[in-house]
């Protein structure tokens, strides 16, 4: 029986990616596989919220522009090891973030000949996000699985401007302001982060009847 190990690289700045990696964690656990992380940090702290509106909309303009945040030294550098690599994130102004982007220029060799899962945490715009991410991971040697996607819950415009709200250091949700009636809250729900969970156990599964099931046939890895 072959032990399914799986790695998660991932970049969480509001907390919000990492609860739903956590959830992804626990069901890939519950389905028996071995999981490491390797969380990206920034050598240069990226404050949420930002602190005020010029800050906010300065943060934008850059990641709109797909500037990198240098990251920290990986904990895991061994490419082949992994049998399958989750990268998670946020997008940022339609775009993988500062850090991401900085993970693949700087390690891409990590995710040669690996599948890459890739799991993004948005409001509600990732195809952008996540055709660039697919094409760097391509040309990195990756083979990129179809992605988790995360949206948060709400309507626009109103879930855009509550998060810009948020990042500028504002409580658009509180009670009794103009837009607490539209924006009720920051952040992925309870019900997403246990799907988040379910599919874990789902992928763990999925893992199973593959390397398993090949291995049972004689025919190995």
């Amino acid at each position: 029986m072959a032990d399914r190990k799986i790695l998660i690289i991932y970049y969480s700045c509001s907390g919000q990616t990492r609860k739903l990696v956590t959830a992804f964690a626990a069901g890939l656990e519950a389905g028996g596989v071995q999981v490491s992380w390797q969380p990206l940090r920034p050598i240069s702290k990226i404050p949420f919220p930002a602190g005020s509106m010029g800050a906010a909309l300065s943060m934008m303009v850059r990641t709109f522009f797909r500037r990198r945040d240098a990251i920290a030294e990986l904990d895991h550098k061994a490419p082949g090891q992994w049998h399958v690599i989750v990268l998670a994130g946020p997008t940022w102004s339609y775009n993988p973030s500062g850090p991401v982007l900085a993970l693949l220029d700087d390690h891409g060799t990590i995710f040669l000949d690996r599948p890459v899962l890739p799991l993004i945490s948005c409001r509600g715009y990732w195809r952008l996000h996540y055709w660039q991410l697919q094409a760097l991971l391509r040309s990195r040697g990756a083979c990129v699985l179809s992605p988790l996607i995360f949206k948060h819950p709400g309507k626009e415009p109103w879930r855009s401007i509550g998060l810009f709200l948020k990042m500028a250091g504002r409580n658009p949700e509180t009670a009794g302001s103009w837009i607490g009636r539209y924006y009720k809250g920051f952040g992925h729900s309870s019900e997403q982060v246990e799907c988040a969970r379910k599919r874990g156990r789902r992928f763990a599964a999925e893992l199973a009847e593959d390397f398993w099931g090949r291995g049972k046939n004689g025919e190995g890895r």
